[in-house]
């Protein structure tokens, strides 16, 4: 079965698809989760959750990229969780999720309520476009997979100090870019 079949097998309500989606894209949303929570347990229950969350919002949506999708409702189910786990003072208190890099930027401005739009969103891609390679990968990783910077380091062979300069770097000029497009305002 392709991703096409698995949405309209969704679609048609068939409770089978739902163990193939499990089976096809377990590891790639627990890979996500597990950055996110360092919880095996916590990401067993996200994986769930993602997979209720598919049954009960297709139909009506109709995903293009099943993956993506899927990574999408896993990202935010597990960055729920965390941020329930730290309010339960379950977390050490060093941790920093990889978004409150970006509260500079996002927690300050007002535009908190527009981070999922699509225009924000469309805006982010654009300027991810205009990175180099390495720059992009690096990013992505940082901030849609929560890689650990170690993790970074080892996969594209770089120094950490590269790696976080890298991550600064590119996170001011997002913030210029979104500045000038309207997005941010001076502090």
């Amino acid at each position: 079965m392709n991703d096409a079949e698995l949405v309209e097998g969704l679609f048609g309500r068939d409770e089978d698809v739902i163990g193939e989606i499990k089976r096809r894209y377990k590891d790639y949303c627990l890979y996500i989760a597990r950055n996110i929570l360092s919880n095996e347990e916590d990401a067993e229950e996200c994986l769930n959750d993602v997979l209720l969350a598919a049954w009960n919002s297709i139909p009506p949506n109709r995903p293009k990229n099943l993956r993506t999708y899927l990574g999408k409702i896993m990202r935010e189910s597990a960055i729920d969780r965390l941020r329930i786990n730290k309010a339960g003072k379950r977390t050490a208190p060093g941790d920093v999720l990889p978004l409150d890099e970006f509260d500079f930027m996002i927690g300050s401005c007002g535009v908190q309520k527009d981070v999922e739009s699509a225009e924000l969103s469309g805006m982010i891609n654009f300027f991810l476009g205009t990175l180099k390679d390495n720059e992009r990968n690096i990013f992505i990783r940082r901030y849609w997979y929560f890689d650990p910077i170690e993790s970074i380091c080892t996969r594209y062979g770089f120094g950490k100090g590269k790696v976080k300069m890298t991550l600064k770097r590119t996170r001011d000029r997002l913030a210029d870019f979104l500045k000038k497009e309207g997005y941010l305002y001076e502090r």
